[in-house]
């Protein structure tokens, strides 16, 4: 019994892995012919574009490696499958962070760049300038 709720539960994820990938591929298509009917720039839209399918795969990606962690730990415990488990597992890694490269233009373990403070006016000695205080 339990491992037939195992087997459901993994086919579930690895069904919704496989229709995330399909349907952000689909919505992403259709969107970008849409853009592209408005008359997006083609570089802005090859961009946007491939940032969606990117962030597409990488959600499905990691429906896939929920799927085959519970198998593996919950069905078939042995060292054949926890080994055949980590180099999935692995190589999924290495997808998502390169995938996450592409998506935000930096690696996970880097932080997001802080915005630009805006320059202080200042006068020509290098001293803050005086406000007007009308009143």
């Amino acid at each position: 019994m339990f491992e037939t709720i195992i087997h459901w539960t993994t086919a579930a994820l690895e069904l919704a892995g496989i229709f995330v990938m399909a349907a952000g591929m689909l919505l992403a298509s259709l969107v970008a012919l849409a853009r592209a009917a408005r008359g997006m720039a083609g570089s802005a839209l090859y961009e946007w574009y491939r940032q969606t399918l990117a962030r597409a795969i990488l959600l499905g990606l990691e429906f896939l490696v929920a799927a085959d962690i519970i198998n593996t730990v919950a069905v078939d415990p042995s060292f054949r499958s926890v080994g055949v488990l980590a180099l999935i597992v692995l190589v999924r890694t290495f997808l998502s962070f390169t995938l996450e490269l592409e998506i935000s233009g930096r690696w996970p373990w880097q932080g997001k760049p802080e915005p630009a403070a805006p320059a202080a006016a200042t006068d020509l000695g290098g001293q803050p300038e005086a406000k007007d205080r009308r009143s």
